[in-house]
Order: structure tokens, then C-alpha cells, then sequence
């Protein structure tokens, strides 16, 4: 048994969307997982529609969800015909859940509202895809993916209660697969707590739930189809000479990982190394390239492989009475970090002071701000961009910094960050 997960990159189009059903169809000799993320850019529509519902707009965000829900029913008119009336009903229901929702007013946090709209993209884009394929010959079964990974309430970036997840996923596939079914298609990033809300696993979190799929399942391998050959050592949108990697070591990749590059999520390598899964990054565009296999050998000779992230926040925080930075300051802003779900990119610490680095989310950022000021003097810079290079040399950490303020700067033996204004 394998496990496929195709990218919105490769759902964003008719002719994709067919694609996705050629690369099905020629693996369909063993039994398949299929987890498929929302079609192109939906999820950013969608946050789009959160945001305005949040805001107290009404019309606003029904009339941005009508856009989504009229180019979702568009998708369905080109792609099918003895199955549109069944994707058409199906997907109602969905349209539902959220237009109930959308004529409310808010009364929870925003992090529960964003998960309870933008899960739609996925189930969207599933329930087109599964129609297709069986009205293409390719059998499959549709499963909602909510009813399989269970999470906590932690909405937006929910932890998953492996328990109880293993033993519905392992019953449901098991059931399927003995009723004669070959493939399953499913949704990634999504979830639900016990109380069946919809909860999100953090952005790009598909992969993530594709290798949940592949420990459970103890898959022969988990292959992740993108628009690129495989794992490049750079942003191939942003660095035209970025190169492919054969080869990677799990290890390898979760540093990349860490350190925000996108081709992996981070949760998603962990449950792969502990059932020694191997993970293919293929090109969907051409399925006979090689792409990049990710597994637990050593691998030598990489290049530097460079992440670059944008929109970035500093956050100084100075003790008030000039004091040295000391055991119990630094242990009360990691529990605040804990509490309030963040996750800092880089963290330096001086004298008197800690510079933390973050993802420009405003709500956690404000709050932080907030409740560190009763313990620190606090300054805030946005706006700000972090460079990364692993395996970094002399002339590619020059040529990439010519220029530019620099703000801070990070360096070990192997990797070396540079936050930039």
C-alpha cells in the first residue's frame, strides 16, 4: 500500500486536475491513499473570508465565499457529467456548513472561525476529484478526513491524539480496502476534535497529514507530487539557478524544515523515520523524472541550500532594571512562547536583553508584546526578512547579503541565519 499527496499546485486547473487522474491510473496496480490539499489558491480565498466574517463584515464575506463557491461549481460543470448531480448535492452540504456559519455573528476566537471556513478548500477539492476518477473508470472511495484524525482544540495548529487517530484510520482504510476498493481519497491539514469541529493541522499541513496516513497504515512509501523535479537547494521562483537534491537524509530535511523551507511541512518527516517510510518528492508535471527520495542513510556532498522568509517580525525584550538576562527571565518566555502557541525562528540572547525572531502573525505578536512588557522593556521592527543557508560558504552567504542592512546575524559551523530590514 502507498500513499500519494497531490498539492494544490497540481488541482488549480481542468487540465491538471486530469493530469492527477493519469498518474492515479498508472499506479493503480497497488492500493492507494490519495490526500489532496484545496485547488490552487482556495485557501487564501477562503482566509480571505474568514478575515471579513471576523471583522464584522457580512455582506463582504458572503459575497468573497459566492466567488469560491460559483468556481468550485464551474470545476464540476467542465469535469463532469453522469457525476455532477451527485458532486453538485455532496458538495452542497459543504456550502452549507459554512453559509450557516457566515450569517452569525462571532462570538468565539478568530482561530476557531478561520478553521471551521478554511477547511472547506479541501473537502471542495476532494469531492470534484473523486467524482472524476470514478466517472473515469478509476474506482475510488471519498473519506472524510474528519472523521479520521482526531485532534485537540488547539484551532489553526491542532495536535493530533495519535490513539484514537490509529485506530479509526486503521479501522476505516481496513474496512475499504476489504470491500474490494483499491484507492481512497481524502483530505490533508484537516481534522476534528471529539466534539467534531473542524480543526486545521498549520498551514501546508497536507503533508503532514499524508505521512499520518503512512505510519498508521505502515505504507510502502509516501509520495508527495509537486511542481518542481523534487527538493531543490532553493526557491527555484526566487533563486533561478537553484538546483535539484537526489538524495536526503531525514535529518537533512527537517533542518530544512525548521527553518522554514516549503517543500516539506516539519511535522511530517517524524512519522516517516519512525516506521523507516521512504518519502518521494515527484514532479507532477513529468512523472518519469526521478525526483528526490528522502530516507534514513547518510547522504555527503550537498549543496547550500538557502530559505529565504519574508514579512518577518523582532521582538527585543530588555530586562527593566538592567539586569543580566538570567535562568528565570528566559523560563518565563518560553512558557509564555508555550502558552500562546509560538514558535520563534531565531532566538539571540545579549547582556541585558533576548531578540526573538517571528512570522508576522499580528494577534500572537500583540499578545506577546503585551504580556512580556510586565517582565522586559519591549521594541518591536516589522517588516524584516530571514535568510538561511545550510552548508553555507564564504561567497554564497556575500552574494546573497550584497546590499542589504543587516539587523542581526546567526552563525554555526553548518548553518548560518541573517535577519535583514
Amino acid at each position: 500500500m502507498k500513499v500519494f499527496k497531490f498539492g494544490g499546485a497540481s488541482v488549480n486547473s481542468i487540465d491538471r486536475v486530469k493530469n492527477l487522474a493519469s498518474i492515479v491510473d498508472e499506479n493503480s496496480d497497488s492500493n492507494l491513499v490519495i490526500i489532496i490539499s484545496a485547488m490552487g489558491k482556495t485557501t487564501n480565498a477562503l482566509e480571505k473570508v474568514a478575515e471579513a466574517f471576523y471583522a464584522g463584515k457580512k455582506e463582504e464575506a458572503l459575497q468573497l465565499f459566492h466567488a469560491i463557491k460559483q468556481q468550485h461549481l464551474n470545476n464540476c460543470k467542465y469535469l463532469l457529467v453522469t457525476k455532477f448531480n451527485a458532486c453538485v448535492a455532496q458538495m452542497a452540504d459543504f456550502f452549507t456548513e459554512v453559509e450557516w456559519l457566515l450569517h452569525d455573528k462571532p462570538v468565539r476566537d478568530f482561530d476557531y472561525y478561520y478553521d471551521q471556513i478554511v477547511c472547506l478548500g479541501e473537502l471542495l477539492s476532494t469531492c470534484i476529484i473523486s467524482h472524476y476518477l470514478n466517472e473515469s473508470g478509476i474506482s475510488n472511495v471519498w473519506l472524510d478526513v474528519r472523521d479520521s484524525i482526531r485532534t485537540d482544540n488547539n484551532f489553526r495548529d491542532a495536535t493530533v491524539d495519535w490513539t484514537s487517530t490509529s485506530e479509526k484510520i486503521t479501522r476505516q482504510v481496513s474496512d475499504i480496502f476489504s470491500a474490494n476498493f483499491k484507492i481512497i481519497i481524502t483530505q490533508g491539514y484537516i481534522g476534528a476534535t471529539e466534539d467534531n469541529e473542524s480543526t486545521t493541522l498549520g498551514r501546508e499541513g497536507s503533508d503532514y497529514s499524508a505521512a499520518i496516513f503512512a505510519n498508521i497504515l505502515n505504507a510502502e512509501s509516501l509520495t508527495i507530487w509537486k511542481d518542481v523535479e523534487g527538493v531543490m537547494n532553493a526557491d527555484p521562483k526566487s533563486y533561478p539557478n537553484a538546483v535539484l537534491i537526489d538524495e536526503l537524509n531525514y535529518t537533512e530535511v527537517i533542518e530544512m524544515a525548521y527553518y522554514g523551507a516549503q517543500v516539506i511541512h516539519p511535522k511530517t518527516i517524524k512519522p516517516l523515520q519512525n516506521k523507516s517510510i521512504p518519502l518521494f518528492v515527484k514532479c507532477f508535471l513529468n512523472s518519469s523524472l526521478p525526483g528526490t527520495i528522502i530516507h534514513e542513510k547518510k547522504t555527503k556532498g550537498l549543496p547550500p541550500i538557502i530559505v529565504m522568509k519574508s514579512d518577518q517580525v523582532l521582538i527585543e525584550l530588555k530586562t527593566q532594571d538592567f539586569s543580566f538576562i538570567g535562568d528565570e527571565p528566559i523560563i518565563k518566555l518560553y512558557s509564555l512562547f508555550k502558552h500562546l502557541h509560538i514558535k520563534p525562528n531565531l532566538i539571540q540572547t545579549a547582556a541585558i536583553s533576548v531578540f526573538v525572531c517571528l512570522d508576522n502573525r499580528p494577534d500572537k505578536i500583540e499578545q506577546l508584546a503585551l504580556t512580556a512588557g510586565e517582565l522586559f522593556d519591549v521594541q518591536v521592527e516589522k517588516g524584516l526578512s530571514l535568510l538561511t543557508i545550510r552548508h553555507y560558504n564564504d561567497t554564497i552567504l556575500n552574494e546573497l547579503s550584497e546590499g542589504k542592512s543587516k539587523v542581526l546575524k546567526q552563525q554555526s559551523e553548518e548553518t548560518v541565519q541573517v535577519l535583514f530590514k
